[in-house]
């Protein structure tokens, strides 16, 4: 990847400069790749905390009496019984069961939600709630370019950002948002992220980026992390990544998640239809993790191989685990292949690997 100079600026952009980052074209945006060491920067988040700039993610907002209800239409899970202050993990798919995008819905009032879309699909997945929203009294309004988004990640997260805060931390479950002041700033706190550790994703006006980040990036110990960390600690948590383990010709129970998809809630949804028929059959592929036994990093694209060199899966993720110091990949798997005797073809060498559950890593 290479910096592509009509790709969009973060609010953060500047700050990346001055601490010489590696900028990337990433979904429309430039993003830092790395600092320094991506190594560093994943240990960072494992052994103590990273900070991230994920202001290239979408902030979709639903409000009005109708918004649960055109969520529940608009998305696979049964969003509308959700209290306030809470998160969930969810889809949206197409009519025949495709995977648009996965998603996390907050719901911050009574009437009001925010949907954070991946950046690449967050124009795609607007456009879905607007059409989808029509029947409803729920009015959609995409705020993406008025918020930036902070991500504080790693074990010493909460110690660091009580620092700042007086909002109560300790109470703040996994999955669940509050509204408080850190830094000096009006923030959107969440208990979420997405490297396998604890953290906090910090979501405020574009204009406050700058003051919040170099607020936290003072702490002793906080190391900036960049896009490199960011896809090596997901994919150790066993975390899919859309592009790599989820696209439209994806089906959530392909991707060992169909337990997001609420076949019995109330009313009709899209994609209901096509769920409903795929989670009676079972799916003609699985995801797997792989863990190589050689050096060789398992990539995406590289085909799976049984014993005898028959192609039997692909490989949707890999890299060389910082955390247990060997390769390891997610794969998918066609139905019925043994789990055992398997190989990656590595530019024509076939290179024995391990099928083993995921996640790779789970913190204690």
């Amino acid at each position: 990847m290479s910096a592509d100079p009509t790709a969009k600026k973060t609010p953060l952009h500047d700050v990346h400069e001055d601490l010489g980052a590696n900028l990337v074209d990433f979904a429309g945006h430039l993003m830092p790749l790395r600092y320094a060491s991506e190594t560093a920067e994943h240990q960072a988040v494992r052994t103590g905390a990273g900070l991230f700039d994920l202001s290239h993610m979408g902030e979709i907002f639903l409000s009005g009496p109708g918004a649960g209800a055109a969520l529940d239409f608009a998305l696979v899970g049964n969003l509308s019984p959700m209290p306030v202050g809470k998160a969930r993990y969810t889809m949206i798919c197409g009519h025949d069961g495709g995977v648009l995008d996965d998603l996390i819905v907050y719901r911050l009032a009574d009437e009001t939600w925010m949907v954070v879309a991946n950046a690449a699909n967050a124009a795609v997945v607007r456009e879905a709630l607007i059409e989808r929203a029509a029947g409803f009294e729920a009015a959609v309004d995409d705020r993406s370019d008025s918020y930036a988004l902070i991500a504080l990640q790693g074990p010493r997260s909460q110690g660091i950002l009580e620092g700042f805060t007086d909002a109560p931390l300790e109470g703040l479950k996994y999955y669940a948002i509050l509204a408080g002041r850190v830094a000096g700033v009006d923030a959107l706190v969440a208990r979420t992220g997405y490297t396998g550790e604890d953290g906090f994703e910090l979501f405020v006006d574009a204009s406050d980026a700058v003051r919040l980040w170099k607020a936290l990036a003072a702490v002793e110990g906080v190391v900036p992390a960049g896009l490199s960390a960011r896809d090596t600690l997901r994919l150790e948590a066993g975390m899919p990544l859309y592009g790599n383990e989820l696209t439209a010709e994806t089906t959530p129970f392909e991707a060992g998640l169909g337990r997001v998809v609420k076949l019995d809630k109330p009313g009709d949804f899209v994609g209901k239809s096509a769920l409903a028929a795929q989670a009676q059959t079972p799916p003609g592929r699985r995801l797997v993790g792989l863990v190589a036994r050689g050096r060789r990093a398992p990539r995406k694209g590289y085909q799976v191989v049984t014993s005898g060199g028959a192609p039997c899966g692909i490989v949707t993720s890999g890299a060389p685990s910082p955390t247990l110091g060997t390769p390891i990949a997610m794969a998918y798997l066609d139905s019925g292949v043994e789990e055992t005797g398997l190989a990656v073809d590595v530019r024509g060498r076939h290179e024995p690997v391990d099928v083993v559950a995921l996640p790779f890593y789970k913190r204690s």
